[in-house]
């Protein structure tokens, strides 16, 4: 599902509003944590990620293992923040 850059430019647009909605803390990624993703990524396609941890490689590595269990595109990346999306196949 790869996205045109104009894409993406449209939903970090649109995600600049928006807060964080699911929060990594020092458990990592849980299957309750995983459950939450999936779910805010069912209802709203367009999401905020807050990645606790002080270690960015982590915090990168982390990052890709959720766009991968999750099928979803990783919009962008700022510090302790990251904005996925997933097109909800329901709504097509």
């Amino acid at each position: 599902m790869p996205l045109t850059s104009k894409h993406k430019q449209q939903l970090k647009a649109q995600a600049h509003s928006l807060k964080p909605v699911v929060l990594l803390g020092n458990q990592g990624l849980t299957e309750a944590v995983n459950a939450e993703i999936d779910r805010a990524l069912l209802d709203h396609e367009l999401i905020k990620v807050r990645i606790g941890g002080e270690d960015r490689d982590e915090r990168k590595q982390l990052a890709t293992e959720i766009t991968k269990i999750h099928q979803a595109e990783l919009i962008q990346a700022i510090g302790k923040i990251i904005v996925l999306y997933r097109k909800n196949k329901s709504a097509a």
